[in-house]
């Protein structure tokens, strides 16, 4: 017959086995994970005019982004500058590595409105990077995430999306696909 007194030290025992780190692994260092898109690049962009909103109409937009490694690779500067059909656009990216959570935070802002955005947070695993957090949209807070993929020295794609049902399902507003322009790769380690 098993009794209290047994199960929980067996109970106890079980956990800090599972909970145990393996000896011997260190936990892997991200701080190099965005060294592939330092440089500049030609930036392909469409975005969807009205999300969350069961529009369809996708707005196309060309133009260039500048990456800048800055704190010994421990950040980086995004400088993004596209031309749509409704004007140009001005972006700003601040992206920064936490040594201690091992996750990068990625804080953007653009010309228009001159405040920077709730920052996405997030880590590359298998090369795929991915960034949540929750921010105001319309009145409401929505989950959005980030999506980078399609890792190649010369270019790569970035995705993003917003739940407004608590992340059951995402609806992709941001498309970006970056190549990357010859000549321009100074910085890249």
């Amino acid at each position: 017959m098993v009794t209290e007194r047994r199960v929980l030290p067996m109970l106890v025992l079980l956990g800090s086995l599972l909970c145990a780190p393996v000896q011997g692994a260190e936990p892997r260092d991200g701080k190099g994970d965005f060294d592939f898109s330092i440089g500049t690049w030609k930036t392909d962009l469409k975005r969807l005019q009205n999300p969350l909103s069961g529009s369809t109409t996708w707005i196309e937009c060309t133009g260039t982004s500048v990456v800048s490694k800055i704190w010994n690779g421990r950040a980086n500067l995004v400088e993004l500058e596209v031309d749509c059909p409704s004007g140009h656009l001005q972006g700003l990216s601040l992206r920064l590595y936490n040594p201690e959570s091992r996750q990068w935070s990625l804080n953007y802002s653009n010309s228009a409105d001159g405040t920077l955005s709730q920052p996405v947070i997030g880590e590359f695993k298998n090369g795929r990077g991915e960034f949540f957090s929750q921010e105001p949209f319309r009145g409401r807070v929505i989950f959005t995430r980030f999506v980078i993929t399609n890792l190649t020295p010369d270019s790569w794609r970035y995705e993003q999306s917003f739940s407004d049902d608590g992340g059951k399902t995402w609806e992709v507003n941001w498309i970006a696909t970056d190549t990357r322009v010859k000549g321009g790769s100074a910085g890249v380690p």
